[in-house]
């Protein structure tokens, strides 16, 4: 897998992009990260078994609470854009919450503007190239919008203190908290209650890929009541238990962790 960093102007918007290429099946375990992804398969999608059904050739894959095996079949070449949690739904003019739980075609949205980006990328042989179409679409697609930037203050503040009621969150957003619900709802794709879940098993991740084995040292950090909760909640979104898990594979927290 190549990392590959936005340029600057993008860079409040987009995390990273991937390319993978591959020519031997696999099949992977996958959490939920919390940040949407655009993906462009340039040769067999992957298959997900828990959807029954393999991704488009361009996927728009939404906010998920459940955990995934993804396969490919060893004819394998995509490119894929992560971005932050809040900032998707500027660049597909769609509201996430559109696309809860869901693998979408990213035709289905009828974006004529993206539909003609995804086929000049499958048209480029060099996948270099191919983010700089994408880099300069998404780059023409900037505009400030207040509502992203309020859910991205309170998404910090869900990072630092995943504990934060959904109360305080909407005071710092200047929004009572039913108009903030549903204002977070249409720009990240979950509601913030549902979103801490995820804050706080990535959270709990990141810390078991550092070596931290103290579990209950792990739920109070990561803002459980305690630790029976936190082994209920990272089974429910991971398939496993935090102990379990360490045995199948290496802990690993994308939300939490800088790809380089």
């Amino acid at each position: 897998m190549r990392i590959c960093q936005p340029r600057e102007e993008l860079r409040p918007y987009v995390r990273y992009y991937w390319v993978l290429e591959s020519d031997e099946p696999f099949s992977i375990l996958t959490f939920p990260i919390g940040c949407p992804q655009i993906i462009f398969h340039k040769k067999t999608p992957l298959y997900i078994p828990e959807l029954d059904k393999s991704q488009s050739q361009f996927t728009i894959s939404g906010q998920v609470n459940f955990p995934a095996h993804i396969q490919s079949d060893g004819s394998l070449e995509m490119i894929v854009a992560v971005f932050y949690p809040h900032t998707v739904g500027m660049f597909i003019d769609t509201p996430p919450s559109a696309f809860y739980n869901l693998e979408i075609s990213g035709y289905d949205i009828e974006n004529r503007q993206l539909n003609e980006i995804a086929q000049r990328i499958f048209d480029c042989e060099n996948n270099k190239d191919c983010i700089d179409i994408l880099e300069d679409f998404l780059t023409s697609k900037i505009r400030p919008v207040l509502n992203i930037s309020r859910v991205g203050s309170t998404i910090g503040t869900l990072l630092s203190v995943p504990l934060t009621s959904v109360k305080a969150l909407a005071a710092s957003a200047c929004l009572g908290k039913r108009q903030y619900e549903r204002v977070f709802r249409e720009t990240v794709g979950m509601n913030p209650k549902e979103y801490a879940r995820i804050v706080k098993f990535q959270k709990a991740l990141w810390q078991m890929q550092r070596g931290e084995s103290n579990y209950a040292g792990i739920a109070a950090e990561c803002g459980y009541s305690d630790q029976s909760h936190f082994i209920r909640n990272f089974k429910e979104l991971s398939g496993y238990t935090p102990e379990a898990l360490i045995k199948y594979c290496a802990p690993y927290s994308d939300l939490f962790t800088a790809p380089a």
